[in-house]
């Protein structure tokens, strides 16, 4: 579905405070696929997100992704990230950054119907109207009773719900979730992730997830993958990750690395 090919990404390239953030990376990622993805801060897993949603033009390689309609591939190393925004969702850790806050739900959910466009030209009815509520009513929070209150009246598990409800409702190609459930509370938290597993089966989404958390990365997904000084070391199937704990990852960083974690890689454990 996308194939990434030798990326590199190099920051302030030719100065003193040049960086290098991904190091030929090499992934190929496959329709329906669920990838968690785990590393320290700095492991370049924000970096990795920002040059496959267009944030950031990559210094080298390519990002390939399969029309699955088609069955033609698409260059779009280049494509701003406005262009990508039609088939590539991106949910942050912030829950406030998803939805317009100034705006009713019912003009957000209008947006993300138009699959991003922000115009609207196409006029609300009782027939929008009563699907915008049937599908709020699978969030169970209630919002189906408050079509016409402004956004930014919600709680931040309220806004990160409406986020993942109205990235679906866009349909895109390639989900991308950073660490979407961190800043929640625990109550929150596990309704954000219960939704999320919800709609990826129900629409057979391609989603790929950062978490902190180690012990959701070896629970859910169809893959996972460990990075580390901007590459991926470690790229383990459904089968061989399902019944490892979290001791034997640590083990396969130290085999692979020949270090222990250390400071906020410990994060990795929870």
């Amino acid at each position: 579905m996308i194939r990434i090919e030798d990326l590199s990404m190099v920051f302030s390239p030719g100065t003193p405070d040049e960086r290098l953030a991904l190091k030929n990376i090499n992934l190929s990622v496959r329709h329906g696929e669920f990838i968690t993805i785990i590393g320290s801060n700095g492991a370049g897993k924000t970096t990795l997100y920002n040059v496959i949603s267009g944030t950031f033009i990559p210094t080298s390689g390519k990002i390939i992704l399969l029309n699955e309609e088609t069955g033609k591939e698409h260059d779009i190393t280049k494509d701003k990230e406005y262009k990508r925004a039609r088939y590539i969702g991106r949910i942050f850790q912030n829950p406030l950054l998803g939805t317009a806050g100034n705006m009713a739900l019912e003009h957000n959910l209008l947006i993300a119907r138009n699959k991003g466009y922000k115009s609207l030209k196409i006029s609300l009815n009782n027939k929008m109207r009563a699907d915008f509520r049937n599908k709020l009513s699978i969030l169970g929070m209630g919002l189906e009773n408050r079509l016409g209150d402004n956004v930014g009246l919600f709680s931040g598990g309220q806004r990160q719900a409406l986020t993942l409800l109205m990235t679906v409702m866009s349909r895109p190609a390639l989900l991308l979730l950073d660490e979407h459930t961190a800043a929640l509370d625990p109550h929150n938290a596990e309704l954000v992730m219960n939704l999320t597993l919800r709609f990826a089966k129900e629409f057979n989404l391609t989603v790929m997830m950062i978490t902190h958390n180690m012990a959701h990365a070896l629970k859910y997904g169809t893959r996972l993958l460990m990075m580390d000084g901007g590459e991926i070391i470690l790229d383990l199937s459904e089968e061989e990750k399902r019944n490892m704990t979290q001791e034997d990852i640590i083990q396969r960083f130290r085999d692979i690395k020949h270090s222990d974690l250390q400071n906020d890689e410990m994060l990795l454990i929870n």
